[in-house]
Formats: structure tokens, C-alpha cells, sequence
């Protein structure tokens, strides 16, 4: 996993070449992440599907939970066909604009 943590959030992209490898790689490590805004970026490593996108479901669910974000980045997904739970966009820039609205809500009792 590459890591890059700043003041705002964490950002994660996969330096395995599997998506298995990294998924287990990454919840491995969760524990280190559960408290930071997560950023996971899967725009330029391999080609993953809903079906493996929906396996970080209970992951982001618990994210919201505490009070933090969580959002992927693959630009090769059909957002309305993933679910509502999860927040998928297709740049890091709208990644960043969900870390932004996720504030907004929190700050707003949402």
C-alpha cells in the first residue's frame, strides 16, 4: 500500500496487483486507519468490480459510524449501480468534494 497522510484525510492506492492482496493487506491494517478519513484509490492500478467494491460496504458503514469518511475512487464503475452506503466517485477531486460534504453533514447533526 502506498500511504499519504495529510491534515484531512489518509490516501491509500493498492501497490499490489491484486485486488485480494490489497483487500487483505488493508484490512490487516484497518485498525490504523478506523479514526482517519479514509481515501482508497483505485484509478490507476488494476480493473475491480462492483461485486469487489462492495466488499469494503461493512468497512464504510463503520466509518460513518464514527464520525468519519470514507470514499473510493474508480473511474470505470457505474455509481448507480453501487450502493447508497458507499461513496464511489470516478477523480481524486470529487473525493475530495465528498470529504467536504461529509464535514458539512457532520457539522449539521446528519
Amino acid at each position: 500500500m502506498i500511504i499519504t497522510k495529510t491534515e484531512k484525510y489518509t490516501h491509500i492506492k493498492p501497490a499490489q496487483n491484486s485486488f485480494y492482496d490489497f483487500l487483505n493487506n488493508f484490512k490487516k491494517y484497518y485498525i490504523e486507519f478506523i479514526d482517519q478519513h479514509l481515501i482508497i484509490d483505485f484509478s490507476e492500478n488494476f480493473n475491480i468490480n462492483i461485486e469487489e467494491l462492495t466488499l469494503f460496504l461493512k468497512l464504510s458503514i463503520q466509518h460513518k459510524k464514527n464520525g468519519t469518511s470514507f470514499v473510493l475512487i474508480c473511474n470505470d464503475i457505474n455509481i448507480n449501480d453501487t450502493p447508497d452506503e458507499i461513496a464511489i466517485v470516478p477523480t481524486f477531486t470529487e473525493a475530495l468534494d465528498i470529504l467536504e460534504m461529509d464535514a458539512i453533514e457532520r457539522d449539521l447533526g446528519f
